[in-house]
């Protein structure tokens, strides 16, 4: 599984589900507002009220970090 990250500077979520990914192994690459795309841009792939972080996994977009947990939990990567 290759998850995707859309993160923002200050973000206390976005580095829990940064710190999960790595604890479990998981493969994950990090795409940072004002980095590498603009709001606007997140705003048009996730939506108006979209919060930080957004995970995607293999393409197929998770949610925030409490959608990831959940989905790991699932796949039975996190107890």
């Amino acid at each position: 599984m290759n998850f995707t990250v859309y993160s923002k500077e200050g973000c206390g979520h976005c580095d829990r589900i940064k710190t999960v990914l790595r604890l479990t192994g998981s493969t994950y690459v990090v795409y940072n507002l004002g980095e590498d795309f603009t709001k606007e841009e997140f705003i048009s792939e996730f939506g108006e009220g979209a919060t930080f972080p957004q995970v995607s996994c293999d393409g197929k977009k998770l949610g925030g970090s409490v959608d990831t947990i959940k989905f790991l939990k699932e796949q039975q990567r996190v107890a």
